[in-house]
């Protein structure tokens, strides 16, 4: 029979991770990457060129932008990566660029008001990685370090949050009887 071994966090990880004394550190995290996250998404929903009459516009140069920057002997984009945004984003550009400004806007809705924290920080960690693949450096790194952080925390980073509320109750309802 094998042995059991238990590992042990450090205090660090576990201050951090698990104990709520640490929620006003996420609190002021969340509120950082969420307000940049809103003040994306609502500068796009209220850009026509994103959003409306020419919905699609703003994606579809930003697209041709990116697609160009595989060229040369060290492209700051990947050749796949390209292919991906030729053939799957540029032809549905419209749809696309609905979803990244309703993506955007949402995920800091979602941060500011802590719901679901580390979902919510997932996906906009997986909308900075788009951009960084896309070429675009910014301050993507910076949120991507910062939603990893929110992701690693997810049982506090939202305490200060609706998660205080919801996640007791999808415990509840995930619990098998």
């Amino acid at each position: 029979m094998a042995k059991a071994y238990t590992i042990r966090k450090s205090r660090c990880t576990h201050f951090f991770t698990m104990n709520k004394k640490s929620a006003i550190l996420w609190l002021a995290v969340r509120l950082y990457v969420g307000w940049a996250w809103i003040e994306a998404g609502w500068g796009k929903l209220h850009n026509p060129a994103w959003v409306g009459g020419d919905a699609g516009a703003a994606l579809t140069g930003f697209v041709r932008g990116a697609i160009a920057k595989t060229a040369g002997e060290h492209p700051a984009v990947q050749s796949w990566y390209a292919s991906f945004l030729e053939n799957v984003v540029l032809p549905h550009a419209t749809l696309w660029s609905y979803m990244v400004a309703t993506g955007e806007f949402l995920i800091g809705v979602g941060l500011i008001f802590g719901v679901i924290v580390g979902v919510t920080a997932f996906f906009g960690a997986f909308m900075n990685w788009n951009f960084l693949m896309a070429g675009t450096v910014s301050v993507n790194p910076i949120l991507i370090v910062l939603s990893f952080a929110l992701m690693l925390s997810w049982r506090v980073a939202g305490y200060l949050g609706i998660d205080y509320y919801v996640l007791p109750f999808l415990r509840k309802l995930t619990r098998r009887k």
